[in-house]
Order: structure tokens, then sequence, then C-alpha cells
């Protein structure tokens, strides 16, 4: 079993940045592909980030291109989402996800095995 906890969520201007976190413990997270998600309020959830094992592949939605940035720090059991240029959009609920596939399958939510419980971005624009 992993456990995934997010962090880093919170309220902030459009333009401005954040950096979410994501803490995975119960077993080390170097073989799982991980992933971002969010959720808008009142849509569906629907795809950010995505990257593989290593770190050496990654994978991003269309609308966060450029802008957003997926790591991962395998020795800490940590993701990271690096966002900037945050738009009103962006607002949503945002869940870190761990995945036994391939990336190719990344973008994929039915895909990943585990999630965390979500943090909160609020973009005022």
């Amino acid at each position: 079993q992993v456990q995934l906890v997010e962090s880093g969520g919170g309220l902030v201007q459009a333009g401005g940045s954040l950096r979410l976190s994501c803490a995975a413990s119960g077993r080390t997270i170097s073989s799982y592909v991980m992933g971002w998600f969010r959720q808008p309020p009142g849509k569906e959830r629907e795809f950010v980030a995505a990257i593989s094992w290593s770190g050496g592949s990654t994978y991003y939605a269309d609308s966060v291109k450029g802008r957003f940035t997926i790591s991962r720090d395998n020795a800490k059991n940590m993701v990271y989402l690096q966002m900037n240029s945050l738009k009103a959009e962006d607002t949503a609920v945002y869940y870190c996800a761990a995945s036994r596939r391939g990336l190719a399958s990344g973008t994929d939510s039915t895909k990943y095995d585990y999630w965390g419980q979500g943090t909160q971005v609020t973009v005022s624009s």
C-alpha cells in the first residue's frame, strides 16, 4: 500500500506561483509512475501532469504546458508540481496519484492505483 498526502495548496493571485508537494509513505514510489490530476468546481477530474519512474520523462496537459513542471525525488519519496503563471481556470482540488503501469497510460485516471486526499488551489483574478 502507498499512502499519499498533498500539501502546498492555497489562495494566490492570477500570475502567481505555487508549489505542490506529495509525500508518499508505506513503500517506495521509485517503481511508480506519478501523476497530478485536478478537479475544478462542478467539473470532472482531469489530467495535469505525469512523470516516469526515473523522472526522465514527463507529460503535460496542453492547458498547463509551459507553466507547470512535475518533478520527483525518489530518495525522499516525494513528488512536486511547480505551478507558475497561474490563471483563474487553474482553480481546483489537486490530487497526487501513483500508478504501477507505464507512462503511456499516465493521462488515464483509471490506471492509477493510489490517490491522495487532495489540496485546494484557488486563483483569484
